[in-house]
């Protein structure tokens, strides 16, 4: 996906360009985050997905909007940096984008060890949750060392086989729908249902990646929109089914206690075991590429805040083409991230960060709406949705998770710490890509 968007420069045609926002969604989220939305969403699980993609369907305007307009392989940061300047804000705006990555990357990490370990006897799962989810994490940074392109050529075959696996699980599993689970006495109040929605809101994030490739598209004003609108809408479907088949199958208490491999969970009821074993590897496959592009994507993020002058120069250095100080410190912290913190913890501190990320882009693109010929109230609707939802993550949490929002406002502080502290010490200017 992003390493092999970004290391190969060619034109890139409308089908490709889903294929990267398809990819980028349906990486690791899915798997990882499903259960955490049953557990608060409950039978109206399939409309907290529902929601969640909304908010990035509009956000998904702006992206296209800006992308179109200044094409540039630094993507959000370039329309940070555009549309609010090269201050603080967007200095700590961007460190925070980094941050969010490690992040979602010790999800997708955690996601891996959780259906690994149901590989092994059930009283020695969380040693190996714990073993698989560093030993994942340290093979990819070795691989991104040696040569990432390994896996990058791999990547649209593996996006080809979770989506047909995805595809087959809602066929089958449809018709043994039980209704009674989704009606909608069975749904949770609206702003627990909504809250439900936001923080799996990361499994959309990864839309975001096609902005990358603007500089590579064959005609951008025709198709960054139409790739950035129909990727979202096809998750949006996808990821509601999904949710539909999980509910109808399985009970709210067992997908409680499976919560962190409830998908593999879900499958037995239809495909028995063997449907466990088939989406447990489907979700280990798919992990895994998520792992790997996220990891280059991340490592690179740095190197383009460092190219900027947000972050020391050293960041922006490459050795064997590669920017391995940000692989390096990218990989140290997901280690801590992924085996300090449960999946639910994790989910919430990603999610918010990009909420709130999403937010500053739609703002950025209503101020530039001339230069981007944007409708302005469609990008202000963005932002606002973006922030009522963060909002109510927060507020969910503080009643669910509540070490979740220290742990969130830790994240930002740091983000912007580094910034006010790196801008005093340093001389470097601050500039944009484009």
């Amino acid at each position: 996906m992003f390493g092999s968007v970004m290391e190969n420069k060619k034109e890139v045609g409308f089908w490709s360009a889903i294929s990267i926002g398809i990819g980028g969604m349906v990486g690791g989220g899915i798997f990882a985050v499903l259960g955490l939305a049953v557990n608060l969403s409950h039978g109206g699980a399939p409309i907290a997905f529902a929601v969640a993609g909304l908010v990035a369907l509009v956000t998904a305007y702006s992206y296209s909007k800006l992308s179109v307009t200044f094409p540039s392989s630094g993507g959000t940061v370039e329309f940070l940096n555009q549309g609010l300047g090269t201050g603080r804000l967007t200095g700590g705006l961007n460190i925070l984008l980094w941050i969010s990555y490690v992040v979602m990357l010790s999800l997708y990490s955690s996601a891996f060890g959780s259906y690994g370990s149901t590989f092994f006897p059930q009283e020695d799962q969380t040693f190996w949750k714990h073993v698989l989810t560093s030993v994942v994490i340290v093979s990819f940074t070795l691989l991104n060392f040696l040569n990432a392109k390994i896996v990058g050529k791999s990547e649209g075959v593996i996006v080809l086989f979770k989506i047909i696996i995805l595809v087959v699980f809602i066929t089958v599993g449809f018709w043994s729908v039980q209704i009674e689970n989704l009606e909608l006495s069975t749904w949770n109040p609206p702003i627990t249902l909504i809250a439900g929605g936001m923080i799996i809101f990361l499994a959309y994030e990864g839309f975001e990646l096609i902005a990358t490739t603007a500089g590579d598209i064959k005609n951008p004003k025709k198709i960054l929109p139409k790739a950035f609108y129909t990727s979202v809408l096809f998750v949006i479907g996808l990821y509601m089914m999904v949710s539909i088949v999980t509910v109808g199958n399985l009970s709210l208490d067992k997908i409680v206690e499976s919560q962190d491999f409830a998908l593999a969970e879900s499958a037995k009821p239809f495909l028995g075991q063997t449907g466990f074993i088939v989406i447990a590897i489907a979700a280990l496959l798919s992990t895994s590429s998520a792992i790997n592009a996220t990891l280059y994507g991340a490592s690179r993020i740095s190197y383009i805040i460092a190219k900027t002058g947000e972050l020391p120069h050293n960041l922006e250095r490459k050795i064997w083409n590669k920017p391995i100080e940000g692989l390096i410190i990218t990989s140290i912290l997901t280690l801590i991230i992924s085996n300090l913190f449960d999946l639910s913890s994790v989910a919430i501190m990603g999610s918010a960060g990009f909420l709130l990320i999403f937010a500053a882009v739609n703002f950025a693109n209503f101020r530039l709406h001339k230069k981007t010929f944007s409708k302005k109230w469609i990008s202000l609707t963005g932002c606002v949705g973006c922030i009522v939802a963060l909002g109510v993550l927060i507020w969910q949490s503080k009643i669910s998770s509540p070490e979740s929002i220290w742990v969130f406002v830790l994240m930002v502080g740091i983000a912007f710490l580094i910034e006010v502290v790196y801008r005093k010490i340093s001389n470097r200017t601050h500039k944009r890509l484009s």
